[in-house]
């Protein structure tokens, strides 16, 4: 994935749709996920650092994920970040954290993970009894929301039903789909849902 993002970090954030997206995946958590001053988390994917600049405030630390060093350069380069994220280039399904979590949060980054039975399992192996996570991603499409000739995307969308599924079995309750965005391209319209729920 390092590779795939290498060039893209470089106007990444002059984009349009990734901007309206993020600011869209960024203001459902936070009208739906109870934040607080004490809270550490994981922003997974983290990319630049967009939906992490809209939760910021609102907790006391972000420990931001990524296997893109050009992506997470761009994140500790914010200066309204510095104080508040921690940026750490790892593939954590390969080599997980020490660290449990209060909330794990990602935006679009599950379609590139190819295993997400072992994604979903590896999320609540980092998070504290109690801890949520909100998870951003495509519903389930026909494969046209990326270029033909892609590399790096594993999945075209969830089903929701099916990722419901998954969370139940890793231990996950309180289990709510939201409607975040709606990407609009090429005359489709690609809804974005966000996924909130509990761990036990």
């Amino acid at each position: 994935m390092s590779d795939h993002f290498n060039e893209k970090a470089k106007t990444w954030d002059k984009d349009e749709m990734i901007k309206q997206l993020s600011s869209a995946v960024g203001a459902t958590i936070l009208k739906h996920t109870p934040l607080n001053q004490q809270m550490v988390v994981m922003d997974f994917g983290a990319g630049t650092g967009l939906v992490s600049s809209h939760v910021a405030p609102y907790v006391n630390k972000i420990v931001a994920i990524d296997i893109s060093e050009a992506m997470l350069n761009k994140l500790v380069a914010k200066p309204e970040l510095q104080s508040k994220v921690e940026a750490i280039c790892q593939d954590i399904l390969e080599k997980p954290l020490a660290t449990q979590f209060d909330l794990i949060m990602s935006a679009m980054a599950m379609h590139h993970v190819e295993d997400t039975a072992k994604l979903i399992q590896v999320f609540s192996d980092h998070l504290k009894s109690g801890a949520m996570i909100a998870l951003a991603d495509l519903d389930k499409e026909d494969g046209s929301f990326h270029p033909a000739d892609v590399t790096g995307v594993f999945h075209s969308g969830f089903e929701r039903y099916e990722l419901k599924t998954l969370l139940k079995k890793n231990a996950f309750k309180d289990i709510h789909f939201y409607t975040a965005h709606t990407v609009v391209k090429n005359e489709k319209n690609y809804p974005i849902f966000l996924v909130i729920a509990t761990k036990t």
